[in-house]
């Protein structure tokens, strides 16, 4: 049985990040950051794969700012440079040098952010259904999903039968979304912090000043990293054709698609998904 803590460290930034740590005591640090959907957490998106790579790794699961069990702010620059910010500060913290990253969606944005910001910090990238990184070239922008998302919190409020809409449009399997799901979902996305900070997220994707920031695909080439795009072939909130420009423009990219399979890889094809990761890791 693989012990997985639950633990949080205040930054000298003033942020708390909370993050799930299980795995062998070695220098092979992976990290894990999740999407960015309502009510989301590293527990709600790698509650199937902590323990799988923690027989081979040092494993560091992170609530994002603004998300789970971390601080909430409200005031802060483009979001993925905010939050790949407070990521190397938390390798700080923990005396971590550097780290594999692993990103569903908004998380998969930080991860490139921070691969282009602290290059020395992060080793390979699996990036799953990416955020800022993928342009659809034939789907419509925007993406159902997307469009479900912005509903969420829309007058008049949130409600569990707008949660559930956007949750269906993540995944193929319809039968995980389940009534515990959307109860727990829904209270954590529903709380007046979490939808500030929600309100804030979305905000700083269009600032005048910073917005450039998150248009990853633009810097997409500097990446020396090796590269591993996951996708569902499913996928309603970054569909498939949205790979094409970042495998085309990553230097050391490759690519892997499931069939029937949505936006969480990593849930959907769980055992599939962890063989073929931990394999791309270790190699």
């Amino acid at each position: 049985m693989v012990e997985i803590k639950s633990q949080g460290a205040t930054l000298p930034s003033g942020l708390t990040l909370h993050y799930h740590e299980a795995g062998v005591d070695n220098e092979s640090t992976v990290v894990m950051l999740h999407g960015g959907g309502p009510g989301a957490s590293a527990w709600s998106n790698f509650s199937r794969n902590i323990a799988a790579f923690a027989e081979e790794f040092h494993v560091i699961a992170v609530d994002q700012p603004g998300f789970g069990k971390s601080s909430k702010p409200t005031e802060h620059g483009q979001y993925f440079t905010h939050s790949a910010n407070a990521l190397n500060e938390l390798f700080d913290a923990l005396g971590v040098d550097k780290a594999h990253l692993l990103g569903n969606s908004l998380g998969g944005g930080t991860a490139v952010r921070f691969a282009l910001n602290f290059p020395e910090r992060a080793g390979r990238l699996v990036l799953m259904g990416p955020g800022g990184l993928s342009i659809n070239v034939f789907a419509p922008d925007p993406t159902e999903g997307v469009q479900k998302l912005g509903q969420f919190a829309a007058p008049p409020g949130p409600t569990k039968e707008k949660l559930e809409a956007f949750l269906r449009t993540m995944v193929y399997d319809q039968s995980l979304i389940t009534e515990e799901l959307l109860d727990e979902r829904f209270a954590a996305a529903s709380a007046p912090e979490s939808l500030a900070a929600m309100k804030a997220m979305g905000k700083s994707f269009s600032q005048p000043e910073s917005f450039e920031e998150g248009l990853l695909w633009r810097e997409a080439y500097k990446l020396r990293q090796r590269v591993l795009l996951i996708w569902g072939r499913e996928d309603r909130v970054n569909p498939l054709d949205g790979a094409l420009v970042a495998l085309k423009l990553i230097p050391r990219a490759q690519l892997h698609v499931f069939g029937r399979c949505g936006h969480w890889a990593q849930l959907e094809k769980f055992d599939e998904f962890n063989r073929i990761t931990r394999d791309f890791l270790i190699d």
